[in-house]
């Protein structure tokens, strides 16, 4: 099945767009495909330096990173903290076949998530919609205040 990745230029009004790095092309191709089909737009990259292209070119219009904690040359946590220096409130989910204790010492900020690997499609939808909910309540209680 080949993947139609969004472009920023083909975003769909109201869909939330998941900004998703992963290294592995298998695991990238099926998590995309389950993001797309669940009602997401997506922004596929192999690593940090495409991902960071990928959310300058589409103006940091971005709703969530998801992201590997361990890609080449940069860690999860790195892109995560490289993203919010251009957009602070943005929400990141970790996801990591090491496990939630090694998460947990690693990415203590606000606003961070982790989803431990393998994660059925139930799961991972479940959870993006959870963060996604908790971002939009936080920035209307930031706004309001």
């Amino acid at each position: 099945m080949a993947l139609q990745p969004c472009t920023c230029a083909n975003e769909r009004i109201g869909r939330p767009r998941i900004l998703l790095v992963e290294d592995e092309p298998f695991v990238r191709e099926a998590t995309c495909s389950i993001l797309q089909n669940a009602g997401f737009d997506v922004l596929p990259a192999e690593d940090a330096r495409a991902a960071m292209k990928l959310y300058e070119e589409c103006g940091h219009r971005v709703d969530l990173v998801m992201t590997d904690m361990v890609l080449p040359g940069r860690t999860g946590q790195q892109l995560g903290q490289d993203v919010r220096k251009r957009s602070p409130e943005i929400a990141v989910l970790v996801t990591s076949g090491y496990g939630e204790a090694a998460y947990e010492t690693e990415l203590p900020e606000a606003s961070t998530y982790f989803l431990a690997k393998p994660y059925s499609r139930r799961t991972l939808v479940e959870k993006i919609q959870m963060i996604l909910a908790s971002s939009v309540k936080r920035r209307s209680a930031t706004q309001a205040s």
